[in-house]
């Protein structure tokens, strides 16, 4: 039976690579924690997200298809909060089986809310959990509720929240500047077992890392960018060098087209240096990074290419042709596009809570599950927490990052998971 127009809804123009291509090792699942300053009460937590679901409808679905497309299905369905019970970024997508998209687990006075890429991207995922941790703190003392639920209030409507900016800002007419697609250099080396990560993180505090960006004359997101490549140059075999290191760099398209959507809205870019051609110092990359993110970073060229990653989707003959046949296109694009970068970075930016939440919260970070390497970023108060997941056994590669900083005057705390504990 067809559902009812209003309780289902296509998956937006980024979504729609994640069901194809989703696997053990690549999940296409994300993790955003909330360490407190106390242990989490499940029972509480429990009804802060079912509070929380309220505000975020869109959450409350399932992934389904039909014979052109995969869509959304509205569900009574409700997550039940679980102790933490396996490795971070599991499998949540199952194509046989009707579940929701996301799940919420703790571990003693950590928050975990994992989320399949496919229902939303880092900036809908942080708006949910940061409702949630307020909706958790309002309902475990009363007498904050007030402060804390008029500050984290949502304002859009729940239209908004739901709505597909990719369709709303699709331009047919615009046309993206062509840049010679270019192959990167790769990581090769054993690989983690079973499908599981390795993930590192640096703590640090974030006034120094600004400090520094600010004695080189650039952002913060440009500094780590470039000593990501520097990084990777480094463990990269001297005869494959004649490639660049080339890094995907995602953008949240609201900072330059106005969305209130808890969806995907999200791009791309790559960002690179040929340590073959260039003398491969931190100030020569920076300068190479930051002319990269100038030209990439404008409304017009984001516009330019979320039009033409769109085209597709709106060509009538391509939206004839039949799921089973579309996958396999999507998963062979998703595969040679591999060879176009070697990981990613991500920067989510400062989180910021309402006065009332902040003495007891610690800190916020996030990774992503990934085939290849990546770090994610994000601030909260003091400090800056960047977060490496891994396919590979080796850490090289975040060794020669964190070593970058602390060669800098960065004062770093590591910590790690243990690949080989099971969680208690």
């Amino acid at each position: 039976m067809k559902p009812n127009v209003k309780d289902w809804s296509r998956l937006d123009n980024a979504a729609k690579i994640f069901p194809p291509t989703s696997n053990k090792q690549d999940t296409k699942v994300f993790r955003f924690a909330c360490q407190l300053n106390e242990w989490v009460d499940r029972d509480i937590l429990q009804q802060a997200a079912e509070r929380t679901l309220e505000v975020f409808p869109t959450f409350r679905s399932v992934l389904k298809h039909g014979l052109f497309w995969y869509y959304l299905e509205k569900t009574d369905l409700l997550p039940i909060v679980e102790p933490e019970y396996r490795p971070p970024c599991g499998q949540i997508y199952d194509p046989s089986s009707r579940n929701l998209l996301f799940e919420i687990t703790c571990y003693r006075d950590r928050i975990n809310l994992e989320v399949y890429h496919a229902l939303t991207d880092g900036t809908g995922a942080l708006q949910f959990l940061k409702t949630l941790v307020c909706n958790y703190l309002s309902i475990k003392y009363p007498q904050l509720r007030q402060e804390l639920l008029s500050e984290i209030e949502y304002d859009a409507s729940v239209s908004d929240r739901g709505e597909d900016s990719f369709l709303k800002y699709y331009d047919p007419h615009q046309k993206v500047k062509q840049t010679k697609a270019r192959k990167s250099c790769q990581l090769k080396g054993a690989r983690v077992p079973e499908g599981r990560l390795k993930i590192i993180e640096g703590i640090m505090p974030v006034k120094e890392v600004i400090a520094l960006a600010k004695a080189h004359q650039t952002t913060l997101t440009v500094l780590l960018t470039s000593m990501m490549l520097i990084a990777f140059a480094q463990e990269i075999p001297l005869r494959k060098k004649k490639r660049p290191v080339i890094l995907s760099v995602p953008v949240n398209l609201r900072n330059y087209f106005h969305s209130d959507t808890a969806r995907n809205f999200f791009g791309v870019i790559q960002v690179g240096y040929n340590f073959s051609e260039g003398p491969g110092t931190l100030e020569d990359v920076i300068a190479h990074v930051k002319e990269e993110f100038k030209r990439e970073l404008t409304a017009e060229q984001l516009g330019a290419r979320m039009a033409a990653l769109s085209k597709a989707e709106h060509n009538f003959v391509a939206r004839a042709v039949p799921l089973v046949i579309k996958d396999v296109i999507l998963w062979t694009a998703d595969t040679i596009s591999e060879s176009y970068t070697a990981g990613s970075i991500s920067n989510i930016g400062k989180i910021d809570l309402p006065q009332a939440a902040k003495p007891y919260v610690k800190r916020f970070d996030v990774f992503v599950s990934t085939d290849k390497l990546q770090a994610c970023l994000c601030s909260y108060g003091e400090e800056l927490t960047i977060s490496f997941t891994s396919a590979f056994l080796s850490a090289n590669v975040q060794k020669h990052f964190f070593r970058q900083l602390t060669n800098e005057g960065i004062s770093v705390e590591i910590q790690s998971n243990k690949l080989e504990d099971d969680i208690q």
